[in-house]
Parts: structure tokens; sequence; C-alpha cells
């Protein structure tokens, strides 16, 4: 159950991504079903983990499914925000080269028996297993991927309501929030591989 809301969330995110699209055309609310699906994606995002806890389905192919999806769902909304010119291209780079370096050195960890989260972290160190393997960080992290991913949609929804400059201007911060958060989060998995390079 786990698994099938993990891969439903990046079919979802998709849907949300492709509604922006088509709603720049003659269908401008699209844009707010897409936002409405994004409360899902995100909603989704910790549905996940929750089930898998739940209902003991805690397993390696979730860690990596898990991550899979994290990784589709923030490229997909980064990179469709980068071409419709809501982003500049610097976040999408930054964010696809930290995702890529990451899942790379996890995978030699994955060899090894270790999983990125969970009992089984390769995070060792307690200040790495708190930046990158602790609830309180991946909540934040995702909570301000959340945050931008809706204000963004938000402030460009062709609706014109009170202090939408503010919520879009919000949205991008919480945007260069995410960005920062997710490069200080890659630091301790580089630092932590080392024995896995050995």
């Amino acid at each position: 159950m786990a698994n099938i809301i993990t891969l439903s969330r990046i079919f979802l995110a998709f849907i949300a991504m492709g509604l922006l699209f088509t709603g720049s055309g003659s269908a401008p609310y699209y844009a707010h079903v897409s936002f409405i699906l994004t409360i899902f994606v995100m909603w989704f995002d910790g549905l996940d983990g929750y089930v898998a806890r739940k209902f003991h389905e805690s397993s390696k192919l979730g860690a990596v499914l898990d991550i899979m999806g994290d990784r589709i769902v923030e490229n997909i909304y980064w990179v469709v925000f980068c071409a419709l010119g809501w982003l500049n291209v610097t976040v999408p780079l930054i964010v696809l080269t930290r995702g890529i370096i990451t899942d790379s050195l996890r995978s030699l960890a994955l060899e090894k028996g270790y999983t990125p989260f969970g009992e089984k972290t390769m995070m060792q160190g307690k200040i790495a297993k708190f930046i990158v393997a602790s609830n309180f960080s991946r909540f934040t992290y995702a909570l301000c991927k959340a945050a931008a991913f809706l204000l963004i949609i938000l402030g460009h929804i062709r609706f014109e309501y009170p202090h939408k400059e503010i919520v879009l201007q919000t949205g991008i911060i919480c945007a260069i929030i995410a960005v920062i958060f997710c490069v200080l989060r890659g630091i301790p998995v580089i630092f932590e591989s080392k024995r896995f390079l050995k």
C-alpha cells in the first residue's frame, strides 16, 4: 500500500504540472486544479511513510521508492517552474546535481545493506543523522518544498486576490530556503559515504 501511494504521488505530480502548461492557453482554471493536486502530492509524501510504519511494510524497496518518488516529484516541479519562467535555471540545476551525487553514493551504501533512513541508516554520526535522517530535518525540508510549490502556483493563478505578489514572493523565498536545505542535507551523505569507497 505504501509503495502504491508513492507511485500515485509521481503520477499526480505529472498531471499537476501538465495542467500548468495547458492552463496557459484557453483554460486558465487548470492552474487551480494543479494547485489542488499539488496538495495531494505533498500530503502523499508523508502518508506513504506513515502507512509503511503503521502496517509494518518498511523495506529496502520502500526506502528506494520513497527517495525515487521524492526526486521525481521535486525535479518535475523545479524544471516546470523554470520552463514557465517562474524560477531561475540555477534552482533545478542545483537540485538535480545534488540528487545525482547523493543517490549515487546511497546506492553504494545500499549494496552494503544500509538504507538512507530508518534503523539501518547509512548515517553514522549524530550530527549527520540529525541533518539527513531525523524526522525533524525531513519534515522541515518537505514543508519548505511544499510551501514553495503551492505558493508559487498560487502566485501565478489567473485570479486576482489581495496580496498576490506577497504570496508569490513568499513562495520564491521558500524555494530558496528549500534549495539551501537540499544542499546542506547532501553534504553529510558525501562525507559519510567515504567508508563505502574504500
